[in-house]
């Protein structure tokens, strides 16, 4: 529907003009080169490489069984990702809980036209069954600074226990905090008190396999077949055509898209899978597990009185004691 609508601003234009007058014409020309230039942009327009919302489109569960987040499969490159969570909490607070995605501010990673750029990142927070994105009513002024910016949004409808966040600029946000509100076991039953385990992935830069299999500008780019290079050509967009052929005469041609570097040219001998560009990945994904206690304030009221009693009988055996030896004292005395 999007794509038909620039054509339906130049038809009706096109009316205008035929129906207008002398004195009119040249104001429905201006109309119509306005209604161009906006509906230019809506024609040529890329999709943002949002790699969380490849993630949630793809896969029901983000986390395989084999303990491995989703977003690896795209992310080939492993870097280091933490979290920190309280150790325990109790029930109906909020919280945060802050994911840090460290990386050299100066690497510069290959965009989608192929030019160098910032790195982005991206995060997914899996919290334990009921605990949840804090309401911004809920919030205090230190968290409100510290996420205002930022559109963290539920994993799916039916698990709102799963936050993602990104694509957002790398240099602002290597550490990410998410406002978390913990679940209330009285309200819920449900939801029991008792310790957790909390599950985090962070990504920076560009993925290098989009989840249909294909390639991006941003992985390393392998020869076909073997045999000899008889061919590079250089498309306008940057792209080059790699002609390959093999001992047997067969003529097999690669693409490699504008970004990566060709560490190749012509008349040189590659093998099967050799690699024909440099590795433009600067970036990558890491993931982290930690745990988190939803403690029961019964408990903890327990315990205080149990610290309080215990204190109090140290304090009366130690009075009790100087009482005895005050009359152990006098006794002798006498």
């Amino acid at each position: 529907m999007r794509d038909n609508f620039p054509l339906v601003i130049l038809r009706h234009a096109a009316r205008a003009i035929t129906k207008a007058g002398a004195m009119t014409k040249s104001l429905t020309i201006g109309l119509v080169t306005i209604a161009i230039f906006f509906s230019s942009g809506l024609l040529l327009s890329q999709p943002a490489a949002a790699y969380p919302i490849f993630a949630q489109t793809n896969y029901e569960n983000p986390r395989e069984a084999t303990g491995r987040i989703v977003c690896a499969n795209c992310h080939l490159g492993a870097k280091p990702t933490e979290v920190e969570v309280p150790q325990a909490v109790l029930p109906d607070t909020v919280f945060e809980a802050v994911v840090k995605i460290p990386y050299d501010t100066s690497a510069q990673q290959v965009v989608g036209g192929g030019d160098k750029g910032p790195l982005n990142v991206g995060a997914l927070l899996m919290l334990p069954e009921g605990f949840q994105l804090a309401p911004e009513d809920r919030l205090t002024e230190e968290l409100k600074e510290k996420s205002s910016d930022l559109y963290i949004q539920p994993y799916s409808e039916s698990k709102p226990n799963w936050l993602v966040v990104g694509p957002l600029p790398g240099e602002q946000y290597q550490e990410i905090t998410f406002p978390v509100l913990s679940p209330d076991p009285t309200a819920n039953k449900s939801i029991q008190f008792g310790k957790y385990s909390v599950h985090v992935g962070g990504n920076r830069g560009r993925g290098q396999i989009y989840p249909t299999g294909e390639k991006s500008n941003n992985a390393v780019f392998n020869a076909s077949i073997a045999g000899t290079i008889t061919q590079i050509a250089k498309d306008e967009d940057g792209a080059y055509q790699v002609t390959i052929q093999s001992a047997d005469g067969k003529s097999v041609v690669d693409t490699v898209p504008a970004g990566p570097e060709l560490i190749v040219s012509e008349g040189q001998t590659v093998a099967a899978a050799e690699a024909l560009t440099s590795n433009p990945n600067v970036g990558g994904f890491g993931q982290a597990d930690t745990e988190i206690v939803l403690q029961n304030p019964d408990r903890i009221k327990g315990l205080i009185a149990f610290l309080a009693a215990v204190t109090l009988s140290q304090i009366m055996l130690v009075l009790k004691k100087k009482q005895v030896e005050k009359v152990q004292a006098a006794e002798m005395n006498f």
